[in-house]
């Protein structure tokens, strides 16, 4: 099982209000496709894209839902906001 972080700072509030994008940091040899899987099995979304940053020894996923999925229920739900 890794490490799936929510990541609350004010840019990643901001992308949850407007682009229904839900930020993510974990260790550095997770892929796209298990973030996607997991974080549909954790929340009950569906996942549009993934986006990942690498940042030093850090990695970074910006996870946007699909419409129907709003992203701020998801975070009210695991306390990010």
């Amino acid at each position: 099982m890794m490490q799936l972080r929510p990541l609350i700072t004010e840019k990643a509030v901001m992308l949850i209000e407007s682009q229904n994008t839900l930020t993510f940091k974990t260790d550095k040899n997770t892929g796209k496709a298990e973030i996607k899987k997991e974080v549909e099995f954790l929340f009950n979304v569906k996942v549009e894209k993934v986006r990942g940053l690498i940042k030093g020894n850090q990695k970074y996923f910006y996870v946007k839902l699909k419409k129907e999925f709003p992203a701020i229920d998801v975070a009210t739900k695991i306390g990010m906001i």
